[in-house]
């Protein structure tokens, strides 16, 4: 085993160490990468979000110059309440070649093979500056991922490169649908059952807004952009709860449906959102409001996070499949913060060690080969800073 890749699973182990779940802060590792990237010469900035209790990391090695090359993951973890773990999820263990921890690959592993190889491409860095930007919230909306581009723009950073160490397997990813998820609340009328005139019911008014989401479900399968290699290949819709009522006998005065889209491009996500509002404006609003003027139907935006697009000019793509050696690149079904970066004007492609197949699960583990993979990949990525 390489000292590189000892001293990125030594990381690693540190890093699996801090229980940063999203609810949870993530000062404490943040902190800790900061000072490791400080320490071989980075010009390290840590953005706090408003509460003071999460940040993000963006560290720079090399030239204050546009154009660098971003090594980008997020910091935070899923819960691991309700999992049965076969060790603690917060201590690193190895067992036959596996290192098992929440976040091992999800993605903790990217995060420690950069920051464990920055002294070693620090020394490669001319031309091109190298940026770290890792963030927190990505598991509940992305959120510090769209705060770090305002901190960005405010401070006119303009890196031209980003690579999300997702885990891939590795594959050299070049596209993902978005994800925008929404709660969408009507408020009714409460009344007797045996009068259900004399009341507004907001289940019945929410069954009638999902019967809409069904019907643009369909009309989307005919919406596909041609070429679209995306599986299935049209902007997708699909209902997740419907809450409300509190009796048999009672008009419910509060219902809430629960529903997301992935998007295959923009434009779709703009047409359904018209629609819906139009729909609830100039047909369930009326109705409602005919017998209760106080009647409302309010929709929240839990987030919308764009996909990443592919696109012919990917100098991201280009620079990893080299550095790989792959001689091709897939699409996936989960959503990463690289459609974020892409929306910033970089080129952005997603590619690290682990299986996605193992995240989010009880005993996350990433290989210890992914791992020698991604060393490698970023021992090699110094050629692209040295010009």
């Amino acid at each position: 085993m390489t000292s590189e890749l000892e001293n990125t699973i030594d990381l690693l182990g540190e890093l699996i160490a801090f229980p940063t779940v999203s609810k949870d802060s993530n000062l404490d590792m943040i902190n800790h990468l900061a000072h490791r990237l400080e320490d071989v010469g980075a010009r390290v900035q840590v953005f706090q979000d408003s509460t003071g209790k999460k940040a993000n990391l963006f560290g720079t090695i090399g030239p204050d110059v546009d154009g660098g090359i971003v090594l980008s993951g997020h910091s935070d973890v899923v819960p691991v309440v309700g999992q049965d773990w076969t060790s603690d999820p917060f201590q690193m263990v190895e067992r036959d070649g596996l290192l098992y921890g929440r976040g091992a690959c999800d993605m903790k592993g990217f995060i420690a093979a950069t920051v464990s190889m920055a002294p070693i491409l620090a020394k490669r860095v001319n031309a091109r500056p190298l940026h770290f930007a890792f963030t927190y919230d990505e598991e509940i909306g992305c959120f510090g991922a769209v705060d770090l581009i305002e901190s960005l723009k405010a401070h006119d950073i303009r890196p031209g490169v980003a690579i999300i160490g997702e885990p891939t397997s590795m594959r050299v990813i070049e596209g993902h649908k978005g994800c925008y998820e929404y709660s969408t609340h009507f408020c009714g009328l409460a009344g007797h059952g045996s009068a259900p005139d004399l009341g507004v019911n907001a289940v019945e008014y929410a069954a009638r807004y999902i019967g809409r989401l069904l019907e643009l479900k369909e009309e989307l399968r005919g919406m596909a952009p041609e070429g679209s290699q995306f599986v299935p290949p049209w902007t997708t819709i699909s209902t997740g709860a419907l809450h409300g009522g509190v009796a048999h006998n009672v008009i419910p005065e509060q219902a809430q449906v629960d529903w997301d889209m992935r998007p295959v491009q923009t434009s779709d996500a703009t047409f359904v959102n018209d629609n819906l509002h139009r729909y609830c404006n100039d047909v369930l609003l009326p109705a409602m409001q005919a017998v209760s003027p106080g009647a409302s139907i309010r929709v929240d935006s839990i987030g919308e996070i764009d996909g990443l697009e592919p696109v012919e000019e990917n100098e991201a793509r280009d620079i990893i499949m080299e550095l790989t050696g792959a001689n091709g690149t897939d699409l996936v079904a989960f959503g990463t913060e690289a459609g974020i970066f892409q929306g910033y004007g970089m080129s952005a492609v997603i590619c690290g060690p682990g299986s996605i197949d193992q995240a989010h699960k009880a005993d996350e583990y990433v290989s210890i080969d992914q791992m020698q993979q991604c060393v490698e990949m970023l021992a090699r990525l110094g050629d692209k800073l040295d010009s």
